[in-house]
């Protein structure tokens, strides 16, 4: 990696006083049959900013058994429309856990409370190609970066979902080339379906970023697999364990 291609390849890391803010809900539409689309509106809004594809609010869901009486969860703001100050939100729906169940009940009116983005990565969209791994908690970054990219450039996304019926589309001028890989029918785990589909993957050539998030084994594992087997520059990946198995609400950071 040359002195040169750094420069080029700017990712700039901007932070920010978080804010708290109470926000009342639009609209309800489900996407797929686990993940609905919530779009939120508030006056305090006004001032919000999230310049990261990959940016993440804290969601304060009502939890009775949680201190304050909420649980805090991780989430991507899908998008923002500054004219109008309204928020849109991708819940994936687990079988359990507070911001699932909140999200599965929410309708028009109701409100809820958010905290953040404390900070952003911008990534410069120089890249001669693109990467994204992750699962279904990982739909709502991959969305708005494939949405968001120049057009033309190749960008290739490899998402396991649980089956067919959980394929989402996203309007890009990007070349963009889905994978979709489904949980159901395999007796393999998250990591070795995610594993398998990133060795057949051919490197493009040039210069590429990479981006990854999933549970945090496989998300490791696909981590290695692309810096040490594959030795794709460190300063051009991103990793990140979403969740963590038999943790509820946990995250893992991996860039270290």
């Amino acid at each position: 990696m040359t002195d040169l291609a750094t420069a080029r390849h700017a990712i700039e890391r901007l932070r920010r006083e978080p804010r708290r803010r109470r926000l009342t809900v639009e609209s309800v539409a489900a996407l797929t049959p686990k993940m609905r689309r919530i779009v939120f509106t508030a006056p305090e809004l006004a001032d919000f900013a999230s310049l990261g594809a990959d940016d993440h609010i804290k969601v304060f869901a009502p939890d009775p058994s949680a201190p304050q009486g909420a649980a805090m969860r991780d989430y991507t703001p899908r998008a923002f429309d500054p004219v109008r100050c309204a928020l849109t939100i991708d819940f994936a729906l687990h079988e359990a856990g507070p911001a699932s169940d909140w999200a599965r009940g929410a309708m028009p009116g109701d409100s809820l409370e958010i905290g953040g983005p404390r900070g952003s990565m911008v990534v410069a969209d120089d890249f001669d190609a693109y990467l994204l791994v992750g699962d279904e908690t990982a739909l709502p970054a991959i969305g708005r970066r494939v949405e968001g990219l120049r057009a033309g450039v190749p960008v290739t996304t490899i998402v396991l979902v649980d089956g067919p019926e959980e394929i989402q589309t996203f309007e890009t001028r990007a070349d963009w080339r889905p994978v979709w890989l489904f949980r159901s029918g395999s007796d393999r785990d998250d990591a070795a379906l995610l594993s398998e589909a990133l060795a057949r993957w051919p490197t493009p050539p040039g210069d590429g970023y990479v981006w990854i998030a999933a549970e945090a084994r496989a998300a490791r594992a696909l981590k290695t697999a692309m810096l040490e087997d594959r030795g794709h520059p460190k300063a051009w990946l991103k990793a990140a364990g979403y969740w963590v198995r038999g943790k509820a609400g946990e995250s893992e950071k991996l860039d270290s």
